[in-house]
């Protein structure tokens, strides 16, 4: 049995954030010291960013409000809302967000109708509301309401595969079954001022976006090209547990993003590959770089330096990567779909071609995932 992604799509907020310009707001805030100083220009000019996106609509310079509660463009000061605060925009903001990502890949995707949807997942680690987004979803696009709704919550940048991975679990159970998964994160909630060398670095990557996708095994008949869901395997390294974390803190959540991630992930993406290209005996004998198209997660640009050069990958293959990080940040668990949509609207071949994917969590956790993109 064949499980399809019949659409890809994603959304951002409108909002947009220039790397440089949030590096000058940051560096110039009060109680920063001139270690953290020196941090902030590093971490910013490092990134390999050039432009985020942002619900909050006081984050950028040219904002008015005369009672700001993010950011005050007159002082240029980055101000501490409770966790409370920033949740209620998540669930306004979120809600806009899972919609207009939901609503794009429903309708991207052809032969397939509102009442066709049998299941929703919804992905999010950035804030919690109830009734939740998995239900904002069903109301707003008029759904059946007896689809089956489940939400992954607080699991981070990792999220997407074990979404895609239950939606083809679906599938495979119910031949018939439709399944809509949405990620959305509302990151740029979360940041903060701080000497903390992590908050800095999660400073300098995090935005908001959204992705969706509609999959199925029912026959695809559509005139796109198409991901094939074809094996996930999940792998916990022996360490860096402590390295990458992501709690709840009173003035938002907190982002543990130890310097040592990279090393970790140099040390063990071979071993954590090993479970799932030993599930295609067609790849046994192939170099990494061999199968067409790799999809990683950008987690920091020094995390896909490490795996071009670990993999030996060619330079191009981790373009849709840095191109996604260059031009909308780190979004957590909507990233890696908005690198697998950088693939899949390249030209096509005309012959079927292999993504292997990967993700990468608190834990630390690694996800991995083999697709193919196949022709209508």
């Amino acid at each position: 049995m064949t499980v399809i992604m019949r659409s890809l799509e994603t959304a951002v907020p409108e909002t947009v954030m220039v790397q440089s310009d949030v590096r000058d707001v940051f560096a110039a805030q009060p109680g920063l010291s001139r270690l953290g100083t020196r941090l902030v220009g590093a971490a910013f000019d490092s990134s390999g960013i050039q432009t985020r996106y942002t619900a909050v609509k006081e984050m950028t310079l040219d904002a008015s409000s005369e009672n700001p509660v993010f950011f005050d463009s007159a002082e240029r000061r980055i101000l501490s809302p409770s966790t409370k605060v920033r949740n209620e925009v998540y669930a306004e903001e979120g809600t806009k967000l899972f919609v207009e990502a939901a609503g794009k890949a429903l309708a991207a995707a052809e032969g397939i109708e509102p009442t066709d949807i049998t299941h929703v997942i919804t992905v999010s680690c950035t804030g919690f509301f109830n009734p939740g987004p998995d239900y904002k979803v069903v109301r707003a696009l008029g759904l059946s309401p007896a689809v089956q709704r489940y939400h992954l919550g607080f699991m981070g940048c990792y999220a997407a595969f074990p979404a895609l991975r239950a939606a083809k679990s679906f599938c495979e159970a119910e031949p018939d079954a439709v399944v809509l998964v949405v990620a959305a994160e509302l990151c740029s909630l979360h940041v903060r001022s701080s000497n903390n060398p992590d908050t800095i670095v999660g400073s300098s990557l995090f935005a908001d976006g959204a992705a969706a996708a509609v999959i199925s095994a029912r026959e695809y008949t559509g005139t796109a090209p198409a991901l094939s869901l074809d094996f996930f395997e999940t792998v916990l390294t022996p360490v860096g547990e402590e390295s990458m974390a992501w709690n709840i803190g009173d003035e938002g959540f907190e982002m543990v993003l130890g310097t040592y991630v990279p090393h970790i992930i140099d040390e063990h993406i071979v071993g954590a590959l090993e479970p799932l290209l030993a599930r295609d005996v067609t790849l046994a004998e192939k170099q990494y770089k061999d199968i067409e198209h790799w999809a990683i997660h950008p987690g920091g640009r020094s995390i896909l330096d490490k795996v071009e050069a670990k993999l030996d990958l060619k330079e191009d293959q981790l373009v849709p990567a840095r191109e996604t990080l260059r031009d909308y940040g780190n979004m957590s668990s909507a990233t890696v779909m908005f690198v697998l949509k950088h693939i899949l609207d390249q030209p096509f071949t005309g012959q079927d071609e292999r993504i292997c994917s990967m993700a990468f969590g608190p834990g630390l956790t690694v996800e991995t995932a083999l697709f193919t993109k196949v022709g209508p």
